[in-house]
């Protein structure tokens, strides 16, 4: 009889296991996955188009607090975890309820489920989320393509919609990103390559969307997404670490194991950081990859009019992620009010609505800045109903995308715009020029 198996997940790494793991292999049988972390996917099903011809119906998605409820009633002999930006202690909390079930746990790790490109590739990944793998991605691409090179990004996954529709995205237009209905988060990641001119892809099938992006890039960066492993065999790591939450690159899965296997460790946040979580986190990677090339950065702030934010009171607009399942309690919006002289910071929490309140209410720790959460129409309706309830003077819009394009903002606002810049040598064109 073949392994029975649940896969644990958030819509990316699951689906990847399952397809470069499970799907084709008769020795094991996936009877359903569970999913968290984003709303509104579980109660769906992994499409028969994508499962393959062993899963004529398709593969049930269920909400992950009915997992004990499951192993029984489905008879599981294995729970795979496949998703990512949690503590070690949280896996292993869920270890232990796997295991008091009675079925086995498991962790699939990259030498079983990354993929081998055709072309070189360069992966940029980190030890959290929020720690900046965005915009040194960015920063990657812009020197490859100064070289020369035909260089196009690949995207951890974000299927929030019709799965099969979402098999390969590929994005190279504005217009693209309306063709593919994206929600907030995904324009978030997409849009910024887009303004630069470049191709992105993403999606659910990554092997099938790697043979497509083979076809037209001479090099290929992975744009990780959380702090997951990457999906594809790279012959250059390079993994971001954050001093604004020193000690996580220890005890965070799978950040740890991403600074483990870094081929360069980038410090980065330094001009914000505090110097002890500078000197903290360059001590683990010390510890942790001694053979790891080390590059300094710093993340500038560069606001729209910063005089309009003195003596306002000020509503921070900061990347939903970053704050929620990121844990962090400020991000460059809350950053550029105190540097410019805000009179207060305002709480939205009372005036929120909707999905917006039930994101307060299951992340307690967020402070007074607004998690610019879109994970779907809804969300987005929530959004721009909060911001409009919230009293400020100025609204600081600090997410990667203008969300004024998307989401209807009827007081003052201002962008809040930031990238990587190296800080003295080696930096990534050193590294970039030896691989």
């Amino acid at each position: 009889m073949p392994t029975r198996i649940i896969i644990m997940g958030a819509a990316g790494r699951d689906f990847h296991n399952f397809n470069t793991v499970f799907r084709d292999d008769a020795s094991s049988e996936v009877v359903a996955f569970t999913a968290t972390q984003i709303p509104d996917i579980d109660d769906r099903r992994y499409p028969p188009e994508l499962a393959g011809p062993r899963y004529p119906e398709g593969v049930p998605i269920h909400a992950e607090e009915d997992l004990p409820r499951l192993i029984h009633d489905l008879r599981a002999d294995q729970v795979v975890f496949a998703y990512s930006d949690v503590s070690h202690e949280t896996v292993m909390h869920k270890a232990s309820l796997v295991l008091a079930c009675g079925a086995d746990f498991r962790l699939i790790g990259p030498a079983s489920s990354s993929i081998k490109s055709r072309v070189p590739l360069v992966s940029v990944c980190a030890v959290r989320t929020g720690s900046g793998k965005s915009q040194t991605t960015r920063r990657v691409l812009r020197i490859l393509r100064a070289k020369g090179r035909r260089a196009v990004a690949i995207r951890h996954p974000m299927p929030y919609g019709n799965l099969v529709a979402q098999k390969v995205q590929r994005f190279a237009t504005l217009e693209d990103l309306d063709k593919h209905d994206c929600t907030i988060e995904e324009r978030e990641e997409y849009e910024p390559h887009i303004a630069e001119g470049g191709v992105i892809y993403a999606g659910v099938d990554y092997g099938a969307i790697l043979a497509e992006a083979e076809k037209e890039a001479d090099v290929i960066v992975w744009d990780g997404g959380n702090n997951d492993l990457p999906f594809y065999v790279s012959d250059l790591e390079i993994v971001v670490v954050d001093p604004h939450r020193p000690g996580h690159e220890r005890t965070y899965h799978p950040g740890e194991a991403n600074l483990r296997r870094a081929d360069v460790a980038v410090i980065n946040k330094i001009d914000s950081a505090p110097p002890e979580g500078v000197e903290a986190v360059r001590r683990s990677i010390h510890e942790l990859s001694p053979k790891a090339v080390v590059v300094e950065a710093a993340s500038p702030l560069f606001v729209d009019q910063p005089e309009k934010i003195r003596g306002q009171r000020v509503l921070a607009i900061e990347d939903g992620p970053t704050l929620t399942h990121g844990e962090m309690k400020y991000g460059a919006g809350v950053l550029a009010a105190q540097r410019h002289g805000a009179a207060e910071l305002v709480d939205p929490r009372p005036y929120a609505v909707g999905r917006l309140k039930e994101t307060f209410e299951l992340y307690p720790e967020i402070g007074t800045l607004l998690p610019a959460m879109g994970y779907g129409e809804e969300q987005m309706k929530d959004l721009g109903e909060t911001i409009a309830r919230t009293p400020a003077d100025v609204v600081l819009v600090a997410t990667p995308i203008d969300l004024r394009r998307i989401v209807k903002i009827d007081k003052p606002a201002l962008r809040v715009h930031y990238e990587l810049q190296e800080i003295g040598k080696p930096d990534l064109e050193d590294v970039l020029a030896r691989f």
